[in-house]
């Protein structure tokens, strides 16, 4: 469930594209809009400055947009992080302290203890997990109806102030999305992108007229349930759509999938499949304990990206097996502009908090009848 890209003049788009698309090849469909609405903001930006005569931004912003993208892409092309600094997630501890970047204050990053990693054991928790989500009982999105998905989130990105970067993170805050069934109509609320309170429509065409087709980076419900059950069969859709991308046939898989674990709705029957699809994918291992964005600690499913040292990690609850959140950690190595973010950096962080269908777009379950 993608929010639409920030709307930019059309001579600002063709200038940015032609400059980001020698960039970004190696990177998943999905991902391209991400870093080029990254890279057009921070242009806009810059020329908005130029023509109110500021120069540069006031020492205390982020030379960088917060974007509709619930996570950040694993590996930012090197032309497209001078454009704009690199975006990475990390959990803040909150109490409002720093500067503020749109709607939301700053603080340090933060680090955690690398949690050890088991091979053994992936492939049964995986079993025990979809069989736990194929007993979820869920009824069909009607038309009329909305998919409300609420989390708790931080990111953070590469700060520069008067030429110094440093690695700063966002203070965790709430991210509320709407979305039809079948992905035309939605409403997003999250303070990491949009300085108001009441947030900003999702819904389709855009302001260009773009009416873009759903497709496994950017879901709709309606999509999700035409796809294939079969988990053998789901994968190799997946290892077919993503082909070519990202930095790894597996670890793209694997990314896919928690994509669309966190920020969409998939049937119960879709949803048992892919984590069957996962067990499937090399390099699968287990993460004892692991916290979400909300602070519950869980165990995780994890893969380690060897290219960029950073480990994916999707967290259940121990006991019940639902899933939690999810957050990717340095490992091994450093990445990042200036390799400012370490090993023990929480480079993403999510929980979800509610997923649900409501009767009206920005009515919360709690308002409905």
């Amino acid at each position: 469930m993608n929010a639409n890209p920030s709307r930019h003049h059309a001579a600002e788009w063709e200038e940015g594209a032609q400059l980001f698309d020698r960039t970004t090849r190696d990177l998943p469909p999905g991902r391209h809009q991400f870093h080029k609405e990254r890279m057009m903001a921070q242009i806009h930006e810059t020329q908005q400055a130029e023509h109110t005569g500021t120069g540069t931004q006031p020492a205390a912003r982020a030379t960088t947009r917060r974007l509709r993208l619930p996570r950040p892409a694993i590996v930012l092309p090197a032309l497209a992080a001078a454009v704009a600094a690199a975006v990475v997630g990390v959990v803040s501890s909150g109490g409002g302290g720093g500067v503020r970047d749109g709607g939301v204050a700053t603080g340090p990053a933060l680090t955690t203890t690398v949690g050890a990693a088991n091979a053994k054991g992936a492939p049964q928790l995986l079993d025990r997990i979809a069989l736990t989500a194929a007993e979820v009982k869920q009824s069909a999105v009607k038309p009329g109806q909305y998919i409300y998905i609420e989390s708790k989130m931080a990111e953070s990105f590469v700060k520069t102030v008067n030429g110094k970067s440093s690695l700063a993170s966002h203070e965790l805050h709430t991210r509320q999305v709407w979305e039809s069934p079948d992905g035309t109509e939605g409403w997003l609320i999250d303070p990491a992108v949009n300085d108001s309170p009441e947030g900003e429509t999702l819904s389709l065409p855009d302001e260009q007229g773009n009416t873009p087709k759903a497709y496994l980076n950017a879901p709709s419900y309606d999509y999700l349930a035409k796809l294939t059950t079969d988990p053998d069969a789901l994968l190799a859709k997946i290892y077919k759509e993503t082909e070519g991308h990202g930095n790894s046939p597996d670890q793209e898989a694997f990314t896919t999938i928690g994509d669309l674990l966190g920020e969409s709705y998939p049937p119960a029957e879709l949803y048992a499949a892919l984590f069957k699809a996962a067990a499937k994918i090399p390099g699968v291992v287990v993460v004892d304990d692991a916290v979400d964005a909300a602070g519950r600690h869980g165990v995780a499913v994890a893969r380690l990206d060897e290219n960029s040292g950073q480990r994916e990690e999707w967290i259940f609850d121990k006991k019940t097996h639902v899933f939690l959140g999810e957050r990717t950690v340095q490992v091994n190595g450093t990445s990042g502009e200036k390799g400012l973010i370490k090993p023990g950096t929480v480079v993403f962080t999510s929980a979800v908090m509610n997923r649900a269908v409501v009767d009206g777009i920005k009515q919360t379950p709690s308002q409905t009848g």
